[in-house]
């Protein structure tokens, strides 16, 4: 079948909106796509994610209770882990702004209740940290200059890390 000039544009035209409407902002897309978790038992503690980079592990749980019915705790990985990342206290980031990113969004079901999630969305803040490579083309770190750059206030700032808890759904009785 042969189209016209004129035919083409039509349904090209048609279309525009739905790819438009399709995309949904940067920042409602987290940059780790997953299903929805394994349904919850009530009062059955769980590990959400663990954040290797700021020595932390997100520990939740179903509580049963209707004006808090989902705890969520921050848990350190090893008392020997050396962060590499900070986290940081949700209240004080802009999500979407600074370069925050959302990371992850993870959505935990109640299995007492089929209605009712927790949803935990992390948020990131990348920072670029130039290293350069010595003469063996290895990346080295001198504790002399390590020394000297932090009593000179020249400490390169950290990735951050913020989390945070939300409900969705309708709680049971």
């Amino acid at each position: 079948m042969k189209m016209g000039r004129g035919m083409l544009s039509i349904p090209l035209l048609a279309l525009l909106p739905l790819a438009a409407g399709a995309q949904a902002p940067a920042a409602a897309q987290p940059e780790i796509q997953r299903p929805p978790g394994t349904a919850q038992a009530t009062g059955a503690v769980h590990t959400v994610r663990q954040i290797p980079e700021a020595c932390t592990r997100i520990e939740g749980r179903f509580t049963g209770q209707a004006d808090a019915p989902y705890d969520m705790q921050l848990a350190r990985t090893d008392a020997r882990c050396q962060p590499r990342a900070a986290l940081l206290d949700f209240a004080q980031v802009q999500p979407g702004k600074d370069g925050w990113r959302l990371n992850d969004r993870i959505r935990i079901p109640a299995a007492a209740c089929p209605g009712l999630q927790a949803v935990v969305e992390v948020w990131r803040r990348p920072v670029e940290q130039p290293m350069t490579r010595d003469g063996q083309g290895q990346l080295r770190v001198y504790l002399g200059e390590a020394r000297q750059q932090a009593e000179a206030g020249k400490l390169a700032s950290l990735p951050a890390f913020a989390v945070n808890l939300a409900m969705e759904g309708k709680p049971c009785r």
